[in-house]
């Protein structure tokens, strides 16, 4: 088998887990590069890595680059991820920068994987949320074409990274030891609350926060329909890792919760927990550290025609990032494409 050098750039909560997720699907590399913004030693998963600071000449020689978008990577695929790609590399990016850039794949490989093809070089990883999402819906889309979807999320404080974990840690302390709380990645206090903004509002779409909107445009690039309608609300919980989603979908002729169940117990990549008359559904708890979609409370939608309502539960920082990234790099190996 072909090896492949390989970097990672950004080692915050994305990060770590790539190269944790590379070395335990045996990722064919031959080495391994460690970018981030400043240089050190970090100790991942029983590896000790050579950070490096990320510069243009760091990607000479590197097969394929993971772009994390985290520890204040946001953005680094600006700065190096089309020069990366100069130098011959495979660019993966999990951040947002390029995912509407018509020259970029966004991909979810159960759902989309054809769109790999005539790749230049760049490939988008999707929002965690909506990758969780289209992987339920893409097994449906096989079957039925999507009309809408309604969808609301309650999405784990490891989404944000290193700091949403924290502050929620430091709360939980301070609020059992009977001290006042402090937020600061958050505009509320996350412990014991709900708080229905993920990053800010967008003047595209009045009212909406940012993470909503991504939800709305990605789940119609992925799903390849430009017509769906997709209403989001997007929620931050106090639960440490794993999202959560309650999504409604109609389609365009009528399937069944039963064949819903089938259809999706046999789809790539999910794995259905669907039996509440003894309390057997997906959370995020029971979830956490896997790499599958997993999916509950599949029932027909009485209030509208051909409509099913589906509950939706992923590791946000597996399968919603770091785990979706090294299988885009998989199936393009698999497609012979790199």
């Amino acid at each position: 088998m072909k090896q492949y050098s390989v970097a990672v750039v950004g080692i915050g909560v994305v990060g770590a887990k790539m190269l944790e997720v590379l070395r335990e699907r045996k990722f064919p590399a031959k080495s391994y590069k460690v970018l981030a913004t400043r240089a050190r030693k970090e100790m991942i998963a029983g590896y000790e890595y050579e950070v490096v600071p990320a510069s243009v000449e760091a990607f000479d020689g590197v097969d394929i680059a993971f772009f994390a978008g985290t520890e204040g990577a946001k953005g680094a695929s600006q700065l190096y991820g089309w020069q990366a790609v100069a130098k011959g590399c495979i660019v993966i990016d999990n951040g947002d920068d390029y995912r509407m850039d018509p020259r970029v794949p966004l991909v979810v490989p159960e759902v989309n994987a054809e769109a790999l093809r005539g790749h230049k070089g760049f490939i988008s990883n999707p929002n965690c949320s909506t990758i969780q999402m289209v992987v339920a819906l893409g097994a449906l889309q096989k079957h039925a074409r999507i009309k809408r979807v309604v969808v609301s999320t309650y999405q784990a404080v490891s989404g944000t990274g290193r700091p949403g974990i924290a502050e929620l840690e430091q709360q939980l302390v301070d609020l059992r030891e009977g001290r006042a709380t402090k937020h600061e990645t958050y505009p509320h206090q996350i412990a014991f609350n709900v708080i229905p903004q993920v990053s800010s509002l967008k003047t595209e779409f009045p009212g909406y926060y940012g993470e909503e909107i991504k939800m709305i445009k990605e789940t119609r690039k992925i799903l390849g329909d430009p017509d769906i309608q997709v209403s989001a609300t997007c929620v931050r919980v106090p639960v440490f890792n794993a999202h959560s989603e309650a999504v409604n979908v109609q389609l365009d002729r009528k399937i069944t919760a039963a064949e819903a169940r089938e259809i999706l117990r046999n789809y790539p990549g999910i794995v259905l927990m669907d039996d509440p008359a003894k309390s057997v559904y997906p959370t995020p708890l029971a979830i956490s550290g896997r790499d599958e979609v997993f999916v509950g409370r599949i029932r027909d939608d009485s209030s509208a025609p051909n409509s099913l309502d589906l509950w939706v539960v992923s590791d946000n920082i597996r399968k919603g990032a770091a785990t979706n990234a090294v299988q885009i790099a998989e199936k393009m190996m698999e497609m012979k494409l790199i």
